[in-house]
Order: C-alpha cells, then structure tokens, then sequence
C-alpha cells in the first residue's frame, strides 16, 4: 500500500473530528444569535446554557462516539482509492446511527440539551462538515494522483481481450498508471526494472506459478482473474474492475492498519527500550573500551566502508552494534581458514565457532544479545523493527535463491521466529521457512509473544 493512500486514509481521523466539535461550537453561538431574533424559537433557558468550555467538552465526546461508529462501519479503511459516491453514501447513513446513538443516549440518562434546536443545528451542521471534510481530503488525493504521487504501476502479463477491457477501465482511474501489456515470461525481468513495475495483474493462465514466484522475489504485488488458479492463501483481497473480478494476493498481512499498529508498536518499543536500556548502554561501552583498543559500535567495515544490512525490499541501511571483535578482523571471515570451520555450511552464511576473532567482552554481550541492543536506534528511524527476519548482509544476501528473497518483504527486526526456535542451530533452509510463516501470518499478538519469549531467552543467554 502506497504511503500517500495510508496518509489519506490516516487523516479522515483528525479531520472528522475536528468537523464535529467545529459544527458544535458554531450550533452553540449560531442558537444564541437566533435567541436575539423575536418570534424565531423559544427563548433560551440562560440558568441552565452550559459554558462554552462545557460545551466543547461534550462535543468532544460527541465526536469521540462518532469515530468509533466510523471506525466500526469501516469508514477508516486506509484502502482510500474508492469513489466518493460509495464513501458519501457511508457518511449520512452512519452519521444517523451516530446521532440515534445521541438520543438514545439522552433518553436513558435523562438529561437533556439546552436547547433541542441547538442540537437539530449541530447534527444538521455536523452531516454537511463531515461530508464536506470527505470531499476535500478526496480532492486533494486526485490532485496528487494526477501529479503521480501515490498512482500504483501497473503492468498486465496476457494480452487477450480481458487486457483490453481492464486498460479501458484502469486508464479512467488516476490511481493507476498502466505502463504496459507483454504476453512473455522471458521479458519480465527486463521490462519491470525498465517501467519500476508494482503490480503485475495476470490475465491468461500460462506461466501463472512462474510469474508468482517472480512477484514474490521481487516485491510486486501480484494480482490475477481468479479462474486462472486455486488459491490456497488466507491473505487475499478480492475486487472487480468493471464485469472482471480480480484477486490480489498480499503477501503479508502488514500492511494499511497492520503496517501502522507495527511502526506506531515499534516507535513505542524503541523509545522504552533507549530509556530503560541506557545504564547497560553506558556500562558495555566503558567495558569494551577497557577491554580492547577501537571504536565502542562496529560502524566500518575493515576497508573503511560503513557497515551496513539488507534492509526491506533489500535496500541498504547503516545497522548499528556493539563492537564485539578486534579491529580490522571482519573480513577473515572469508578467507579459506575460516570457511572450513563455518557452522552454517548449508547456505549464504557464516558462523564461526569459538570464533578467535571475538574479545572477551565480545562473547559475553554476544552470548546476552547486548552487541545488538543500539539497532534500538535503527528501530527508531524506521529501518529496522522490533521483530522481523533478521538483517543480512548484502554479501549473503547476493547468494540467495529466489524464493529466499521473500524475506525481504518486510523490515528485518531485532528479533524473530528463527532467534527464538534455536538461532544458529538452524539450517539456513529452515529459518527462511520460519521467516516466512512470520510475514505471512504476522499479528500483533505474535510479535508481542515472540518479545516475551525473546526477553526470556536473552536473560538466560544464547549458547555459542
């Protein structure tokens, strides 16, 4: 999901409710001017008018309440692309199960406004901003459609006649931009990369595994007419484009409000774990500077270059440590002595019992994880996340398999199934498997058992 569609998505919340208590407030000063006007209403009760603080109080709740019956009715999908008739439709008939709400409300508590015209103005008032709110929001999301920003890359694999109706159909929508229409399997590669491909929707059945497994290596969302084959996933999202019904199969469920929950749990996480964490911070730098002659985080590789990681989609990022070995002593671990001891011989990766390489320090706070506690940081900044496949380095990563690259679908994390199910027992095969039940069945309680359980293990310690 495009960052603009969940930010549009994101900020209906704000913006209904902010709609509400500005139609409340402007109900409350719009009864007084009419209370001025003879023979308009009834006059006014002034021993029982509420301030305007009290007033505004209740409207907050007021739109309080009616956020949480949008959010029931599914008003804030972060799927914001559909058309506006669909969404105003939504708007008036939850607006009514909002204020019924009210007057239910009103009717068992036994208390009652100060003035029953006040409240017919700020319902009245309240439908109109609201829509009204809606409609601006949808506009500014065309205008950035129509400048690109948010506009999903569209290439369709099979040309035949369902191509031709779905480029009719998508071209009128500016949230996609159909780049092209190819019937060959051997010009996939080179056409994604040349047009930066994000969706491939599939409409002949040929080559239909083929062209799956490449979407999944290269994190493209795939999408196809559902007759073409069986699906076996759970994390399917269904949709029609004119008569052609189409299935997108998402390969994780971390995306719309799951990819927000994640970030805002993760911002959440880093932020306690700096604090709390800080007296360890102090006392594993003092102690690796006592220990042995370098920098306190291993920042260089031994050529000068930063130190970095396979981050998602398999872009690059400055990952940070504790300097657990000597100086100038990360390369070895290529040369021919080393890699007849590596204990992962199975894959890309290497691992080097009883590694000479390692300070004293360096054992200890690799046995207890700490060497890993400043990619806090990186969790902070939002290259890496709490929990998630662990981060690779680029020269692992340039030995995997296709079908292993579907790890990077997701930010790695500081922890995750293969750390807490026997980390460097496992073969590489496995892990990736793991790795992969994560992104496809990946929940809030998943990742909130799978940080209890880390915590458990890191306070008895990892064997080497």
């Amino acid at each position: 999901m495009k960052r603009s569609e969940i930010f549009f998505g994101l900020i209906k919340i704000p913006t209904d409710f902010v709609m509400v208590v500005l139609a409340f407030l402007l109900s409350y000063k719009l009864r007084i001017i009419t209370d001025n006007l003879k023979g308009f209403a009834n006059p006014i009760d002034y021993s029982v008018l509420p301030t305007i603080k009290e007033y505004f109080n209740f409207s907050a709740y007021a739109a309080l309440a009616l956020i949480a019956v949008f959010a029931i009715g599914r008003m804030y999908t972060l799927k914001s692309t559909f058309h506006f008739s669909k969404e105003f439709k939504r708007t008036i008939l939850l607006t009514l199960v909002w204020v019924m709400l009210i007057i239910t409300y009103f009717f068992f508590t036994r208390t009652f406004p100060f003035s029953r015209l006040a409240i017919l103005y700020s319902f009245s008032l309240a439908g109109m901003m609201l829509i009204t709110g809606r409609a601006v929001i949808k506009i500014l999301q065309k205008i950035a459609l129509r400048l690109g920003i948010g506009q999903k890359r569209v290439l369709l694999f099979g040309e035949n006649s369902v191509s031709k109706e779905l480029v009719q159909k998508l071209s009128k929508d500016s949230s996609f931009k159909i780049l092209d229409t190819i019937d060959s399997i051997a010009r996939l590669p080179y056409i994604t990369e040349k047009l930066k491909v994000e969706e491939i929707i599939q409409t002949k059945s040929e080559n239909s595994q083929q062209v799956l497994e490449f979407c999944e290596e290269n994190h493209i969302e795939y999408t196809f007419v559902p007759d073409l084959m069986e699906v076996k996933r759970t994390n399917v999202e269904v949709k029609a484009v004119g008569s052609i019904p189409l299935i997108t199969l998402k390969k994780t469920p971390l995306d719309g409000w799951g990819k927000v929950a994640k970030r805002t749990m993760d911002i959440i996480g880093a932020v306690i774990g700096l604090i709390l964490l800080s007296p360890i911070f102090l006392i594993t730098a003092i102690a690796i500077k006592i220990d042995s002659r370098g920098p306190v985080l291993f920042k260089k590789l031994d050529n000068g270059t930063p130190v970095k990681r396979v981050g998602q989609f398999g872009k690059l990022f400055k990952c940070y440590k504790f300097r657990s070995m000597h100086p100038n002593t990360d390369s070895l671990r290529y040369t021919e002595e080393f890699l007849n001891k590596n204990l992962r011989s199975d894959g890309p990766l290497v691992k080097i019992k009883d590694d000479p390489r390692v300070t004293k320090v360096g054992r200890f706070i690799r046995k207890y994880s700490i060497d890993e506690l400043p990619q806090l940081w990186n969790v902070l900044i939002g290259n890496m996340s709490l929990v998630g496949p662990r981060p690779h380095l680029p020269e692992e990563v340039a030995h995997y398999k296709g079908s292993h690259k579907f790890v990077l679908t997701i930010k790695p994390g500081m922890t995750g199934l293969p750390q807490i199910s026997g980390r460097s027992d496992l073969d590489f095969e496995n892990e990736v498997k793991l790795d992969r039940y994560y992104i496809e069945n990946w929940s809030l309680w998943l990742d909130t058992k799978l940080i209890f359980k880390t915590v458990g293990i890191l306070l008895k310690g990892y064997k080497e």
